[in-house]
């Protein structure tokens, strides 16, 4: 049975109760500032004009997404393979939503809104501890914000060791590539990967 919209949904899910379905707040109070303050790495989703979606990791040191104020936040656009899938999404739409995590911490914290790319340099002069400056920013207007409950990543143990995976097991970016590809480019190690990487951190 392929489910098809939200009454077969609700059918078989019910409705949301208690906290859960109270839970959605409009604006950044006290322990959600203090959540992305303390977040080294997010999830952004986006979608282009057609429906295509997309989701990428973003991440620096705790901190690095500025709260302007209750209902602003400001994420700086790191050094990266410039394809821009996520912001040429983000012209098109602006629709955005946000995953924040801080390692140890099961519960999540998510973010929706819409979001604008600016390059105005009171915007980029906010992020003078970068060592590649960006050279834009995405602005983002809050319109919901909510806690995620602990199951997911208690589920998937995704702190503990469990699952951990010792990285001489698993195959190198370029041997993954170079067989996706049908290429046979030189290959090289995980270490000069992460040298290479680092230059541009």
């Amino acid at each position: 049975m392929t489910i098809t919209n939200e009454e077969e949904l609700r059918e078989l899910y019910g409705w949301p109760k208690g906290r859960a379905k109270i839970k959605l707040i409009k604006k950044l109070e006290k322990h959600s500032k203090h959540f992305i303050l303390h977040s080294p790495f997010f999830i952004m989703s986006t979608c282009d004009s057609k429906g295509q979606s997309d989701a990428s990791p973003r991440g620096g040191n705790p901190g690095f997404v500025k709260i302007l104020d209750d209902q602003t936040l400001l994420v700086p656009d790191a050094k990266g393979n410039n394809r821009v899938d996520s912001l040429v999404n983000l012209v098109e739409t602006g629709s955005i939503g946000c995953l924040f995590l801080i390692p140890g911490i099961d519960e999540t914290l998510r973010i929706n809104g819409k979001a604008t790319i600016t390059a105005e340099p009171n915007y980029l002069n906010l992020f003078p501890e970068e060592q590649h400056p960006p050279k834009s920013c995405i602005k983002i207007e809050i319109n919901e914000i909510f806690l995620h409950c602990a199951k997911a990543l208690m589920r998937s143990d995704l702190w503990g060791d469990k699952n951990k995976l010792v990285r001489p097991g698993f195959p190198s970016m370029g041997k993954m590539l170079n067989e996706q590809l049908g290429t046979n480019n030189p290959v090289e190690s995980q270490e000069e990967m992460v040298q290479r990487y680092k230059k541009d951190l």
